[in-house]
C-alpha cells in the first residue's frame, strides 16, 4: 500500500527573536519561499503542507501562501504546535510526516531524500538528524509516522512538548523505535538557521557567494567552509537550539538588545540587576495586587521592587484604574488644559502647609531637573551640594567629573557619565548622609554653593538632629534646601517624610507612588522660589496629559482612606522581624537598612552578591520575584507573607548549610 509522504512546514509571524523572519527577503525572495522551492525538489514527497497559526496576526502570511500553487495550507493553534501538526496530518491523510521549520531555508533536498529513503527501508517510528547533531544547525529534519504523532498528541503534557512537537517522542525511547541519522563528518559547529538578525545577515552573505544562489547543497557549503572557515564564525557564537531553552521573555530580550539602547529604559529593571538572563522572566503580561504573570503565563508573587516602588496600593488598584479608564474614555490630551492638575496641586499643598505652588512632570529625573532649574534661577548660583540619588540628568552625573566614584555611595556604584559636558566639573559636590561636617566644609570652601539637594532618608535615619542642622546651615548661608521625596514620600505618613521629622525644605519632589503606577511627579515649594519658574523656560507637551493627574488624585484619595502608610510600615516591620529570625536560625548574619516599608538587607559576608543571586535563583523556582530588597505594598497580605517567609527559610537553610562552591554550582546550573 502506498503511503502518503507529507512535508509539514511550521511557520508563523510571531517570531520572538527576529520579527516576521519568514517574510524577510534574500535576493528578492522570502525565506519561506526559498525553503519551499528547495523542498519541492524532493523526489519522495507527495505534498508540502504549511501549518500556520489560526489568528489575525498571520493573515498576511496566509495571503502570501495562497499564491503558491504547489502547497497546501493548514491553520491551527499558535502555541500548541504539536496539535497544529497532528490536525494538519489528520486532515490531509498523512502517513509519514517530515517536520521542517521555516527558519531553515537551506535544507538540502538530497539530504532530505536520503533520510526519507532510510525511513522507508527501516522499521522506525522516528528518524532525525537532531538527536546527536552532525549536520549544520539549520539542516534539521525529523521524520515520523502518523501513529507516533498521534500518540504524542494524546499523551504529551509539558508545554515544551507541545511547543516543539517532538521532545515527547525523543524522550520516550522505550515506547518508540528511534534512530539518529549521522553525517560522515561532524558539521554541527556550522550555523545555517535563522533565529536572529545576525543569522539573517550571515545567510544573505553566504548565498551571495554561491553561483546558484537558491539551489546549492551541502557539498557546496562544505567547499566554501574549507576555503573560508572564518566566514562561518559570523554567527556561531549563538547556541544551537537556544530557543528550546529560552522562554518568551528571554527571546524578546535578545531582540531588544539589538534595537533598544541598553535593552530597556530603566537600569533598575535590567535583568542583569537581578540574575542571569537564563532564568529571569524579563517581561510581564499582566499584574494584579502583588502578582505578576510573565509572557509564558507563569505567575509570580512580587516580593521585590513592586514596579520600583510605584505601587503602594498594589498593581492594578481598581479605584485608581477606573478613574483612569474614565479619563481615557473622555480624552487624555487636547489643545486645552486638564482641570485635574489644579485639584491635585491643591491637594498636595493642603498636605504640606508650608508649600504654595506646584509644578508637575512625569518622571523623577524630570522633577529633580525642574527643581534644580527653579532653584538656580531663584538663588542665582549654580553650584550644588548633593546627597542621595536624584536621577540621570547632566547636573547630577557631573559630580563624577570631579572624581569618577563620587556617586558610588549614593545608590549605584560606577554610574557612567560619558557625554556629560566637562565644563560642569566642580559644580556638584557630594556629601554622605548624617555627615554634617563634610557638608559644612563644602559650604565654607565654595561660597558659590546655592543649593543643598538631598533625600530625607534612605538607608539610615537621621542622627544627632542631622536634618535640623542641614536646615540651619542652609538658612545661615542663604542656600535653598531641596528634599527629594520621590522614593520616601507616602511610605511612613500621608505626604513627605520631612513632615515626620518636622524639618521644612524650600522645595520638595514627589514621584513613584504618587500615581500608583501611572506617570506623575510633582515639585512643590515656597512661592518665593517657585515663582522663578516663570523666569526660565520649563515646558513639555506631555506634562499636560490628563491620566497622570487623574491617577494622582485617585491614589491620594485611596491612600488616605485605607491609611496605606500605616499598613505598609506595619507589614515591613513584621517582615524585618521574621527575616531576622530566619537568618539567625540558619546562622546567617544580616543587617537591615531603609524604611520599614522599603526593606533592604545585607549579608555580613564577603559573598553577599553571590548569596543574593542564590536567593533570586531559588525563590524563582518557588514562584517569587525576590532578592534582598522588598518594596512593601498593601497587597502583601498575611497569607502571602507566610508563604514568602516559609520559602525564604528553606533558601536560608541552604545558604547556611552549603559551602560556597556548592552555592556557586547551583547558581551556574540554574
Amino acid at each position: 500500500m502506498n503511503k502518503n509522504i507529507h512535508i509539514i512546514v511550521q511557520a508563523r509571524l510571531e517570531s520572538s527573536r527576529l520579527h516576521e523572519k519568514v517574510l524577510k527577503t534574500i535576493h528578492n525572495k522570502t525565506i519561506l519561499r526559498i525553503l519551499l522551492d528547495r523542498l519541492k525538489k524532493s523526489k519522495f514527497k507527495d505534498e508540502i503542507i504549511v501549518a500556520i497559526p489560526n489568528n489575525k496576526r498571520n493573515l498576511p502570511l496566509k495571503k502570501i501562501l495562497l499564491g503558491i500553487n504547489f502547497i497546501k495550507i493548514f491553520e491551527g493553534s499558535l502555541d500548541n504546535v504539536l496539535s497544529r501538526y497532528y490536525h494538519a496530518a489528520d486532515k490531509y491523510g498523512s502517513d509519514i510526516i517530515i517536520r521542517i521549520t521555516a527558519d531553515c531555508p537551506l535544507i538540502d533536498s538530497d539530504l532530505l531524500d536520503s533520510m526519507i529513503s532510510k525511513f522507508l527501508k527501516s522499521d522506525l517510528d522516528y528518524l532525525s538528524n537532531t538527536i546527536e547533531p552532525t549536520f549544520p544547525d539549520g539542516f534539521d529534519i525529523e521524520i515520523f509516522n502518523f501513529k507516533t504523532l498521534e500518540h504524542a498528541f494524546r499523551y504529551a503534557r509539558k508545554s515544551t512538548d507541545k511547543e516543539h512537537v517532538t521532545p515527547y517522542i525523543k524522550r520516550n525511547k522505550k515506547k518508540f523505535k528511534i534512530q539518529n541519522f549521522k553525517n560522515s563528518i561532524d558539521l554541527s559547529n556550522l550555523r545555517l538557521t535563522i533565529d536572529e538578525k545576525t543569522d539573517y545577515e550571515f545567510i544573505k552573505k553566504l548565498t551571495s557567494l554561491m553561483k546558484n544562489k537558491f539551489f546549492f547543497g551541502l557539498k557546496e557549503i562544505i567547499k566554501l567552509y574549507k576555503s573560508r572557515p572564518n566566514l562561518f564564525k559570523f554567527n556561531n557564537y549563538i547556541k544551537r537550539d537556544e530557543g528550546f531553552s529560552l522562554n518568551k521573555g528571554q527571546k524578546i530580550w535578545k531582540r531588544a538588545t539589538n534595537v533598544i539602547a541598553n535593552g530597556n529604559m530603566l537600569l533598575s529593571k535590567n535583568p542583569s540587576r537581578f540574575f542571569n538572563l537564563d532564568l529571569w522572566p524579563v517581561y510581564f503580561e499582566k499584574t494584579k495586587g502583588c502578582k505578576v504573570w510573565d509572557l509564558d503565563k507563569k505567575r509570580y508573587y512580587d516580593f521585590s521592587l513592586m514596579g520600583v516602588g510605584t505601587n503602594i496600593l498594589g498593581y492594578n488598584n481598581s479605584l485608581v484604574d477606573n478613574a483612569v479608564k474614565k479619563t481615557v474614555s473622555n480624552g487624555n490630551l487636547s489643545t486645552l488644559n486638564c482641570y485635574e492638575e489644579v485639584y491635585l496641586a491643591e491637594k498636595l499643598i493642603e498636605m504640606h502647609k508650608w508649600a504654595h505652588m506646584v509644578h508637575f512632570a512625569r518622571s523623577g529625573g524630570e522633577a529633580n531637573a525642574i527643581a534644580i532649574r527653579i532653584a538656580r534661577a531663584a538663588i542665582n548660583k549654580n553650584k550644588i551640594a548633593v546627597c542621595g540619588y536624584h536621577g540621570w540628568h547632566d547636573w547630577y552625573l557631573s559630580a563624577n567629573l570631579n572624581k569618577k566614584n563620587n556617586l558610588d555611595t549614593h545608590l549605584f556604584p560606577d554610574l557612567k557619565f560619558r557625554g556629560v559636558p566637562n565644563n560642569l566639573k566642580n559644580t556638584i559636590y557630594t556629601f554622605n548622609y548624617n555627615d554634617i561636617e563634610t557638608l559644612t566644609e563644602i559650604i565654607k570652601k565654595d561660597k558659590e554653593i546655592g543649593i543643598i539637594k538631598m533625600e530625607v532618608q534612605r538607608d539610615h535615619p537621621p542622627k544627632n538632629n542631622f536634618l535640623q542642622k542641614v536646615r540651619k546651615l542652609a538658612d545661615e548661608n542663604n542656600i535653598i534646601l531641596i528634599f527629594d521625596e520621590c522614593t520616601s514620600g507616602f511610605r511612613e505618613n500621608f505626604g513627605g517624610l520631612h513632615l515626620k521629622y518636622k524639618v521644612i525644605p524650600d522645595i520638595a519632589m514627589f514621584g513613584k507612588a504618587l500615581g500608583n503606577g501611572y506617570a506623575i511627579t510633582a515639585v512643590i515649594g515656597k512661592k518665593e522660589f517657585m515663582k522663578f519658574a516663570q523666569q526660565t523656560f520649563i515646558s513639555s507637551t506631555f506634562w499636560t496629559e490628563r491620566i497622570g493627574p487623574t491617577a494622582g488624585i485617585a491614589t491620594l484619595s485611596q491612600m488616605e482612606k485605607v491609611k496605606s502608610w500605616e499598613i505598609i510600615s506595619k507589614t515591613g516591620k513584621r517582615l524585618k522581624t521574621n527575616i531576622k529570625k530566619i537568618a539567625t536560625r540558619n546562622k546567617l548574619n544580616i543587617e537591615f537598612t531603609g524604611l520599614d516599608a522599603l526593606i533592604n538587607f545585607k549579608f555580613n559576608h564577603s559573598n553577599h552578591n553571590i548569596f543574593t543571586k542564590f536567593i533570586t535563583n531559588e525563590m524563582l523556582k518557588r514562584k517569587f520575584l525576590a532578592k534582598n530588597s522588598i518594596y512593601v505594598s498593601v497587597s502583601h497580605t498575611h497569607e502571602l507573607i507566610e508563604q514568602y517567609l516559609n520559602n525564604l527559610d528553606e533558601v536560608f537553610y541552604q545558604l547556611g548549610s552549603f559551602d560556597i562552591d556548592k552555592i556557586k554550582a547551583i547558581i551556574d546550573k540554574k
